[in-house]
């Protein structure tokens, strides 16, 4: 299994391989700055990019976080397990929410759901059919 390098440690690579080649080019044929320069700079377009790919990873576990917190004490819907290998849909209570790793995880009675299994929610206190939203409608 090959590891995938990041900006940083390419762009710490290439500086050591362009030193080299530096040092040990021919004087009457110099290397082209241009190509230099335009190396340089797709590592640091690179970099940036690394960056922000991983605050928009953070923004959105915590996005998410927020999400199921919100769900305590809401009821949802989803597609359970209820004996001799038979699915049906199930409404409870969300009761407990754990983040392993950076999963999210919803308790429901003895149901354990990530937010990918919720069909549908309904908000505690109104009448039967008013504040019912499917998931397609919360995303």
């Amino acid at each position: 299994m090959s590891e995938v390098a990041s900006a940083s440690s390419m762009q710490i690579d290439y500086i050591n391989l362009l030193t080299a080649q530096l040092q040990n080019q021919n004087p009457l044929e110099p290397m082209d700055n241009s190509d230099m320069t335009a190396q340089l700079a797709q590592f640091s377009e690179l970099s940036q990019l690394e960056n922000m790919n991983s605050s928009f990873a953070e923004v959105l576990a915590r996005t998410e976080q927020s999400y199921a917190s919100s769900l305590l004490g809401k009821e949802v819907s989803f597609i359970g397990d209820i004996g001799n290998g038979q699915a049906d849909l199930i409404t409870g209570s969300v009761d407990q929410i754990v983040n392993n790793k950076g999963e999210i995880f919803l308790g429901v009675g003895d149901y354990s759901l990530t937010l990918d299994d919720i069909l549908g929610i309904n908000h505690a206190g109104q009448q039967s059919g008013e504040g019912t939203e499917t998931a397609d409608e919360t995303e």
